[in-house]
Formats: structure tokens, C-alpha cells, sequence
């Protein structure tokens, strides 16, 4: 039995996928009954997909049976089938019937579609799961080693960094990000912030993502930061990216 209540976006979404898909267990599909009389957003969901999915019906052209296709349904499956014709012999008309029906095969298609757009939601879902996963950290210390900051890269390219504490910084400076990668080219900017406190993207376009032993460091910068490219100002805290576990 899965969690009949979901709680995140990603988990509600899927939930109200199956649900139209007819893919809910037996023993959850009560409660997702009530969540569709009682929770407007997960109701709001479920109609979208419905919407989603009943679009593909009207990929198939709509027509009619001919007299010869009903006449050789009504032969395989009718009472009235010849007493000559044996249960083995019966069961090549069955499927001629099935091969010339459109229902069948617009069902058929249907079901084809909704796996495969199932499918891709689910992969869309999974993949969206991984990128929000970091693959590198470095926690940045102090020089009386606390921790002051995490950096956090992650498989789509994204990295940001998490402060721990807040940072006192003094009227008309700023603090500056860096990394450095490569001792040859030396240390990068990438982010200048005059508050730090919460959450901050970190700017990495045009560098090699992220390895493992890479140095991150904040220095204490003039306003506008670094007039020469590199760091001035004394080094705040620094760390070394490590392979999240």
C-alpha cells in the first residue's frame, strides 16, 4: 500500500496521475476519493490530467463497423456458430474480428499512449528527483573551525550556497564567492552579496563543473568587489568539495 495522502508537489502530481490512470490500489483508493470531494488542489489536479489524457482519445478518427465486420463478430462469438466449426477453429475468427475492429485498435493505441505518457512523467518525476539531489559539498569553515556556509553543486550544472550562521559585514563592503579549480588559472568570483543570509545561487557559467577537492572560499571585499579579479580582502572561510553521500 502507498501513502494515500501525498505532501509535495511531485508526489501529489503523480498521485493524481495514477488516479485517472486507474493505477491506484484498492486499499488506497478511498481516501483518494475523499481527498478529491475534500482537497480543491489535488481535485484541480486530477482534472488536468483528466484533460491531459482524454486529449489522446481525439487522436483517433471516429467510424462504422461494416455488415461484413459485424457478421463476423456475430460468427465468433454468437450462439449460433456453426457445428462444424470447432473452439480451435473459432479462435482465428476471434481475431479477425479484433484485427478489423477500430474500437479495438483505437483502445489499444490509447492504452499505448497512456504508457508511454506515463512513462515519461515518471522518468520527468525521477530525473527532477535526482537534479534536486546535490552530487558535491563543501562545507566552508572558519579559522576557529565553525562551520559557516555549505556549497552545494548538483548534476544539472546548479550549485548554491546555505549559510549556517549569518555573516556580519561591514557598511560599504561586500563578500565575495570563490572557487578555484586549477592553481594555473587561479581563484574565480562567482557571486558578490552585501547580505549573506539564507540560501544564494551561485553564478558558474562559462566554468568546468564542479570536482571533488575543489576549493571554495568567501573573502570580505569592497562594495563593488575585487578591483583586480582575485581575492583582497582576509579570507572569511573555506572548504573543500567532497562526493555527497
Amino acid at each position: 500500500m502507498t501513502d494515500p495522502v501525498p505532501t509535495s508537489e511531485e508526489e501529489r502530481d503523480a498521485r493524481a496521475a495514477e488516479y485517472v490512470l486507474g493505477l491506484v490500489e484498492a486499499n488506497d483508493l478511498p481516501h483518494l476519493e475523499t481527498m478529491m470531494e475534500t482537497d480543491v488542489d489535488f481535485a484541480r489536479r486530477v482534472g488536468a490530467w483528466r484533460q491531459r489524457l482524454g486529449a489522446l482519445d481525439e487522436t483517433a478518427a471516429g467510424g462504422q463497423a461494416g455488415d461484413a465486420l459485424w457478421s463476423r463478430i456475430e460468427t465468433a462469438l454468437g450462439s449460433s456458430v456453426a457445428p462444424t466449426v470447432s473452439r480451435v477453429s473459432a479462435a482465428p475468427l476471434r481475431w479477425m474480428a479484433l484485427w478489423d475492429s477500430l474500437p479495438f485498435w483505437r483502445g489499444a493505441g490509447l492504452s499505448a499512449a497512456m504508457a508511454a505518457l506515463l512513462l515519461a512523467f515518471g522518468m520527468g518525476y525521477f530525473m527532477h528527483q535526482a537534479n534536486r539531489q546535490p552530487v558535491l559539498v563543501a562545507v566552508l569553515m572558519t579559522d576557529q573551525n565553525e562551520a559557516a556556509a555549505v556549497v552545494r553543486a548538483f548534476a544539472d550544472g546548479r550549485a548554491e550556497l546555505q549559510t549556517i550562521k549569518p555573516i556580519a559585514i561591514p557598511p560599504g563592503r561586500a563578500v565575495e564567492i570563490w572557487t578555484l579549480w586549477d592553481r594555473a588559472i587561479g581563484p574565480k568570483s562567482i557571486g558578490l552579496i552585501q547580505n549573506v543570509s539564507g540560501k544564494i545561487d551561485l553564478r558558474l557559467d562559462g566554468l568546468p563543473r564542479p570536482t571533488a577537492g575543489q576549493l571554495f572560499e568567501m573573502t570580505l571585499e569592497p562594495a563593488t568587489g575585487s578591483p583586480i579579479g582575485r581575492p583582497t580582502g582576509p579570507i572569511l572561510n573555506k572548504g573543500n568539495a567532497a562526493v555527497a553521500l
